[in-house]
């Protein structure tokens, strides 16, 4: 399956998670499962939100977001890596490759930045609730929507602009199920140093920025409610932050322990663990949760309910 020749290769190899075939059959049912509630998740979220004009605050304004990345970056990754366990067919070409690969950067980076406006808007209204009408105006959010993204569209831009200039002369075989730049580096028969080092400045600032944000907004929030008298006030502010900071610690967990070290330290089995969790288990886990806590959420699904059926009956 190797190409050893002087001319770059015109597709690659995805080899997936096994070659088990009993084991693939597990993994295609189990993956199927998760994409499945994925879509349904962060679809109905997304819906919820809409709908719901009780939910058109900021926090919800950015948990939509978050959905649509989420389904987003699942979509990317889950059907091919369904296919590849499915059938034998494992080609990729050369631009879908790096097409996959622009798209995941993308959606990422800009979810580690949605993370930490998510924190920011958190830190607001439990630090400075009689201000937050005023600081988390929808002119805000949105500003801070948009650099996500235009970040997030520069970042990636960058590093497969890097990646996709080196010569893949040696080998066509991707040891992973998706393509992720690491596995691709490995790869190449020239000097990656230089392209190594890009990849990690850019990977590092974008998780520095959103972490060092995170971190002082829940500094600021722990100190904060640590002077709250009311237990039941502790207990409600407590709530309303451990659901975003389970996602954040599973989510940054995960792509620090893949991204921030040299290619060369790339470990096939711990990597592709840590690459399913946050590519295919996170993007599941969001929705559920933001949602099972969520008082706010389960109740505005009741007003939808009901709001339906009382339609129903008016037609």
């Amino acid at each position: 399956m190797g190409r050893k020749n002087n001319t770059n290769v015109s597709d690659f190899i995805l080899m997936g998670l096994t070659d088990s075939v009993e084991m693939r059959l597990v993994l295609f049912s189990l993956f199927l499962l998760i994409y499945l509630v994925t879509v349904l998740g962060n679809a109905g979220m997304i819906l919820l939100i809409r709908l719901d004009l009780q939910l058109h605050t900021p926090m919800y304004f950015f948990l939509s977001h978050l959905s649509f990345l989420d389904l987003s970056y699942s979509t990317v990754i889950t059907p091919k890596t369904l296919e590849n366990l499915l059938t034998s067919n494992k080609y990729i070409s050369f631009g879908g490759c790096f097409t996959q690969m622009y798209f995941f950067v993308f959606l990422a980076a800009t979810e580690c930045l949605l993370l930490s406006s998510m924190a920011y808007d958190r830190y607001v209204a439990i630090c400075n609730p009689l201000q937050y009408p005023v600081v988390m105006s929808m002119t805000l959010c949105r500003s801070f929507i948009t650099g996500s993204y235009m970040i997030g569209f520069i970042d990636s831009f960058v590093n497969v602009l890097c990646v996709n200039r080196l010569h893949f002369c040696d080998s066509n075989v991707v040891h992973h199920f998706f393509c992720d730049i690491t596995p691709i580096l490995v790869l190449s028969c020239t000097d990656t140093h230089d392209v190594e080092i890009i990849v990690f400045i850019l990977a590092g600032s974008t998780l520095m920025v959103s972490l060092i944000t995170i971190s002082v907004s829940y500094a600021s929030i722990l100190s904060t409610i640590l002077k709250i008298s009311s237990t039941l006030g502790k207990q409600k502010a407590f709530s309303t932050c451990a659901s975003h900071l389970l996602g954040v610690s599973i989510f940054y967990g995960t792509i620090i322990f893949t991204y921030l070290k040299p290619s060369k330290s790339y470990s096939l089995g711990k990597d592709q663990v840590a690459s399913v969790f946050y590519t295919i288990v996170i993007p599941m886990l969001n929705p559920l949760i933001y949602s099972l806590r969520n008082k706010d959420v389960k109740n505005a699904v009741i007003r939808v309910t009901q709001k339906r059926h009382s339609m129903r009956h008016l037609r």
